[in-house]
C-alpha cells in the first residue's frame, strides 16, 4: 500500500481553505473591478446607444418611404413582429400609433426614443409633407455622438489617472497623520521645519478645496454626458434660457445649430415652398430658444418686406450665412445642393473646436494636478530633509 507523500497530504488538508480564499478573492477583488468595468462602460456608451437607437429608426422611416408603404402602419406591423431590436420605446410609439396618432403625437408621447432635435425635425417633415426629405438632416445630428464620445475618452483618462478621489483621499491622509507627526518630530527635535513645509501644511487643505472643485466640474460635466440633451432641456428655464443661452455661446454649438437650420431651410425652398413657410417650418426645428429668438426677428423682418437674405443676416454674426444663401439664390440644382460644401465646412469645423476644446481642457487638467503633486512632494521632501539636517546636528 502506497503511503502518501506529506507535501500531497498538506495539499488535501490546505484545499478547503485555498478554495475559500479563491472564492472571496473573486467575490472582493474581481468581481467588484469587473462591475465597475462594466458600469464604465455603460454610462461611456449611453451616447452611442442613442445614437444607434436613432439610426435604426431613421432606417426604418427611409426604407418604408422610399418603399411607398403607409408610414405608421408599417410602423405598427413592424412592432406586432415583436422583434426586440426596435427596443422598448419603439413598441411604446407604436402602441400609440395604433391609438389612432400621429407620427408627432407618438414621438412626443415618448420622448426618449429619439433626441429633441431629430423629433423637432422630424415633426416640421411631417408638417411639410414631405418627411423624406428631412432625414439627411436627422442623419448628421445623430452622427454627432461620435464627437460626443471621443471627447469624453480624455476627460475619462484625466478622471482615472489625475482627478480621481482616490488623490483627494491620499492629501486628506497626509493633512490628517502624516504632516502632523512631521510637524511633532521637528519641535521635538528643536527645530521648526522648513518654511516652505509649514506654508504646504497650511495651505494643503486649499489644494484640496482646488482638486475637490475640478473634481465635481468633470462629475458635473460627466452627469450632463449620460443624461443627453433631454437632461439639459429639463433645467431650462422658459423665461431665463440659460442652458440654450450657455449651447449657443459654445463656437461647435452653434455652428451644429446653424448648419441644421440651413440645411431645413434649403429643403423647404427645394420643394416649392414660399420663403415665408420655409422660414417658418425650418424655425420649428430648432431646439434653441436664443437661436428660436434671432428666427422670430427674421420673420418679422421678412413680413415686413425685406428679402429673405438680408432677413437671416441676423442669425449669423459672420454674416457668412447671408453671403452663402446669396451665392445659392444664383447657382443652379437647387439650394441643398449649392450649400452642400458649407454645410460640410461647418461640421468638419465644430468637430474639429470640440476636440481641440477636449484635448485642451484635459491638457490643462493635468498640468494643474501635476503642479499640486509637485507642491506635495516637494513639501514632504523639505520636512525631510529638515528631520535629516536637524538628527546630525541633534
Amino acid at each position: 500500500m502506497t503511503m502518501s507523500s506529506p507535501i500531497s497530504l498538506m495539499l488535501i488538508n490546505d484545499l478547503p481553505e485555498l478554495a475559500g480564499s479563491l472564492v472571496l478573492y473573486l467575490l472582493f477583488v474581481v468581481g467588484p473591478v469587473l462591475l465597475a468595468a462594466w458600469f464604465l462602460y455603460y454610462l461611456l456608451s449611453v451616447p452611442m446607444r442613442r445614437q444607434e437607437r436613432g439610426r435604426f429608426f431613421l432606417d426604418l422611416l427611409s426604407t418604408t418611404l422610399r418603399q411607398g408603404k403607409p408610414l405608421e402602419q408599417s410602423l405598427i406591423e413592424i412592432s406586432n413582429t415583436r422583434d426586440k431590436a426596435p427596443g422598448v420605446r419603439f413598441h411604446l410609439m407604436a402602441a400609440y400609433l395604433e391609438k389612432g396618432s400621429r407620427l408627432s403625437e407618438a414621438l412626443e408621447k415618448v420622448p426618449r426614443l429619439l433626441p429633441p432635435q431629430v423629433a423637432s425635425l422630424l415633426r416640421a417633415g411631417e408638417k411639410s409633407g414631405d418627411l423624406q426629405k428631412v432625414l439627411p438632416v436627422c442623419n448628421y445630428l445623430v452622427k454627432d455622438a461620435e464627437s460626443n464620445v471621443r471627447g469624453a475618452v480624455s476627460y475619462l483618462v484625466v478622471i482615472a489617472f489625475a482627478l480621481s478621489p482616490f488623490s483627494l483621499f491620499v492629501l486628506n491622509t497626509l493633512a490628517v497623520f502624516v504632516f502632523p507627526k512631521f510637524k511633532e518630530v521637528m519641535e521635538g527635535m528643536g527645530g521648526g521645519g522648513s518654511d516652505y513645509f509649514l506654508f504646504l501644511a497650511g495651505s494643503i487643505r486649499w489644494l484640496m478645496l482646488v482638486q475637490g472643485c475640478l473634481f465635481a466640474g468633470l462629475v458635473i460635466a460627466a452627469v450632463f454626458y449620460v443624461g443627453g440633451p433631454r437632461l439639459a432641456r429639463l433645467l431650462q428655464f422658459q423665461s431665463s434660457p440659460f442652458v440654450d443661452r450657455i449651447a449657443w455661446s459654445v463656437p461647435w454649438k452653434r455652428r451644429r445649430l446653424l448648419r441644421n437650420f440651413s440645411m431645413m431651410l434649403a429643403i423647404m425652398l427645394d420643394s416649392g415652398m414660399s420663403e415665408a413657410d420655409a422660414l417658418r417650418l425650418a424655425a420649428d426645428s430648432v431646439v434653441n430658444e436664443i437661436f428660436r429668438r434671432r428666427l422670430e426677428r427674421a420673420e418679422a423682418a421678412l413680413a415686413g418686406g425685406m428679402k429673405l437674405t438680408e432677413a437671416i443676416s441676423s442669425l449669423d454674426d459672420a454674416g457668412e450665412f447671408r453671403w452663402r444663401l446669396t451665392n445659392a439664390t444664383h447657382g443652379h440644382g437647387g439650394f441643398l445642393r449649392a450649400l452642400t460644401g458649407w454645410h460640410e465646412s461647418l461640421d468638419a469645423k465644430a468637430f474639429q473646436e470640440e476636440q481641440t476644446a477636449a484635448h485642451t481642457v484635459t491638457s490643462a487638467l493635468v498640468l494643474v494636478n501635476g503642479m499640486i503633486v509637485a507642491m506635495v512632494v516637494t513639501g514632504v521632501f523639505s520636512a525631510l530633509i529638515s528631520i535629516i539636517n536637524a538628527g546630525v546636528l541633534w
